[in-house]
């Protein structure tokens, strides 16, 4: 994972701002991200200038997923990225309009850039997916990040909607999750 960290800070992935301690900070975000820390998703729904940063972990967990899954390709880790990223923005999008209009508490204030900037960081726990690069580990290794990252997904929707409800979150995410499948199976035609 540091390697990763390292390549995306190289590219300025990790924030406007140069410097260690901006690199510390983003992995340590990265670290609480994959722990499910509420209070890391309540910081990041908060911060306007984390968004390259939620945009960084999107494209670690995907350069991650592409060579966990053997493709040493850098044509295709790169169109994977490309990928990543226009499907986090629509999964934002579709999560905004699900759980802030749909299907709203009576505090839920957000805009789209705060379920960006939540569901960017929830990708971390995808950056394991590179320990696919093991053949006999690439199956359950995926399995386990594709739920870890859904729980992330949950808790950064709660915070990020200022839910009261982790069921209700949980049902955004699955809601979110089926309509965003249906989307690219409408528009990939696969």
């Amino acid at each position: 994972m540091t390697t990763f960290l390292r390549l995306a800070w190289k590219l300025d992935l990790a924030h406007s701002h140069v410097g260690v301690k901006n690199m510390n900070a983003w992995r340590d975000r990265i670290v609480r991200a994959a722990k499910l820390d509420a209070n890391l998703y309540e910081e990041v729904e908060a911060d306007r200038t984390a968004m390259t940063q939620a945009m960084g972990v999107v494209l670690l967990a995907s350069a991650a997923a592409g060579l966990g899954s053997g493709s040493f390709s850098l044509g295709r880790i790169v169109m994977g990225s490309l990928a990543a990223l226009v499907s986090w923005g629509f999964w934002g999008v579709i999560t905004y309009v699900v759980g802030a209009k749909l299907l709203p508490e009576p505090q839920t204030r957000a805009d789209v850039g705060e379920l960006l900037r939540t569901i960017g960081f929830a990708s971390a726990p995808g950056i394991i997916r590179i320990a696919g690069i093991i053949p006999p580990l690439r199956s359950i290794v995926f399995f386990a990040a594709a739920i870890w990252m859904f729980a992330a997904m949950v808790v950064a929707v709660r915070q990020a909607l200022d839910y009261r409800s982790t069921l209700r979150a949980f049902g955004v995410c699955l809601l979110g999750g089926l309509v965003h499948g249906l989307l690219l199976q409408l528009f990939l035609g696969r």
